[in-house]
Order: structure tokens, then sequence, then C-alpha cells
């Protein structure tokens, strides 16, 4: 799909992975919507991009706010590119605590309600905003993609919240993708390993027995940019839709 000159609308993209991908794609000539709350992070990536990139305060767990940046995006061109990067808290709990009592539902609402009801309304969104734009001559609009997790596959103890939620988006897409597929609108899903960004909060030099150096290879934390390169791989390829794509260099985790 060709990128110049269309918009892009990245929530959560002020974040590490968010702003990987936002100078990516206005690398590849796209205008780009930087939807995050992060206002003094979003306004210093706007003003270090230049007048490709527009900061849009969003609130990804408002349905108006999400319409907004939308609109914005489409006001730069036709929108041919979402991604959903937004991150938010997560509890994290067993099933039982400690003391045998069940998990407070509310945390879990609380989670699945960020990561899973809120990628589906940006989903929403963005492609009833693609669905008004012109066709491209491969017969395409666009492609949004969404962000799963690893754990989705081989989720920790103590963190059902956020496996069922990052779960939850990982079957949304071929579903999704399904769907839109007659609008010319593709539907993908990345799943990252462990990538080193500012929700970390320490240095990035750890010892072999962290996380981030668990990869058989490349050794040590991926960095930021891995991510934004694969989104705009994911965008000119026409052929990719309704699948999952790993990013994680072979990385798997045990039971903590």
């Amino acid at each position: 799909m060709e990128l110049t000159g269309a918009s892009a609308l990245v929530t959560g993209g002020a974040g590490g992975l968010g702003a990987a991908t936002v100078r990516r794609l206005s690398q590849a000539g796209m205008h780009v919507v930087i939807a995050d709350l992060a206002e003094d992070r979003g306004q210093e990536l706007a003003k270090e991009i230049g007048d490709d990139a527009r900061f849009v305060r969003t609130d990804v767990t408002d349905e108006e706010s999400v319409r907004t940046a939308v609109d914005a995006a489409s006001e730069l061109g036709p929108l041919r590119v979402s991604v959903a990067a937004h991150g938010g808290p997560a509890a994290r709990s067993r099933v039982l605590g400690r003391d045998d009592e069940p998990y407070p539902l509310d945390l879990f609402r609380q989670t699945l309600e960020i990561f899973l009801t809120r990628t589906f309304c940006v989903l929403q969104q963005a492609a009833a905003a693609m669905a008004r734009t012109s066709k491209l001559e491969s017969g395409q609009r666009g492609v949004i993609i969404n962000t799963g997790e690893y754990r989705r596959v081989r989720g920790q103890a103590g963190q059902s919240d956020y496996s069922a939620a990052k779960g939850g988006v990982v079957g949304l897409g071929l579903v999704a993708a399904r769907d839109l597929s007659p609008l010319g609108i593709r539907v993908m899903t990345i799943a990252p390993g462990t990538f080193f960004t500012p929700a970390f909060r320490f240095g990035r030099g750890r010892g072999p027995g962290e996380v981030g150096n668990s990869c058989p290879i490349p050794s040590g934390w991926a960095g930021r940019d891995e991510y934004g390169m694969l989104v705009r791989q994911i965008a000119e390829n026409d052929y990719l839709n309704g699948e999952v794509i790993r990013i994680d260099g072979a990385q798997r985790f045990g039971l903590r």
C-alpha cells in the first residue's frame, strides 16, 4: 500500500512503541496523529517530526475523544493506517490471593476495558473513517494494526486479567479482518516480546538473569524501533491480513 501523502493514527503515540511507530510512518511520507494523554511528550515528538505530525490529546477510554483523534487524522489526508499501541495500568494478582480471597472483579474489568474494549473502539472508529475514503488501485482503503502480547500464548502466574485482555485482542484480529475485507480494510496484530520502553523504570543494562536478556538471539532488550519498523512493513505489504506476527526473538517465559 502506498503511504506517501496519506494519514495515520497512533494511539499511545507518545509512548515507547507508539513513538517509534510515529517516526517510522512519518519517514514513509505519512501525516501522523499522535494520540495520547501524555501531552508534554506528545507535543515534543510532534515538534521533533515537524509539519507531518500533530499531537491530539486522547483518552482511549472516552469514545468521543477517540473519534476526535480519528477526525483529526482524516483532516490531514485519507486515513490509511491506524495503530493501537496505547498502554495503561494493569493489576497483577492471582485468581485467588494469598488469603484465598478472589481477585476483585472490578480490577479484572478495568484491565479488559483498557486493553481490549478500547482497542476495539479505536478499530471501529478508524474503520468507519477508512470506509469513507476512496479505494486505491489495489482495492484497499487501509490497515488497522493492534497490539497483542506473548502472554496470550503463555500467560504467567498473576496475569489473568492482562493475558485475557491481550488474548481477546488476538482473537479479534481474524474476525475483524473478515468483517472489514469487503471494504478493503486489512487487520493485523503484532505480539511483541519484551521491549525496552519507558514503562520499565530502570536502566537498560541488566544482568544475564534478567527478563530482557532471556532472548536467544539477538540477546538483550529489544529496542522500540523494531516495532515501528514492523508496522511500516505490514502497512506496505498488501498480503498481510488477519494474522498475528510475534516479534520476540524466540523469547519464551516460564511459570513466573
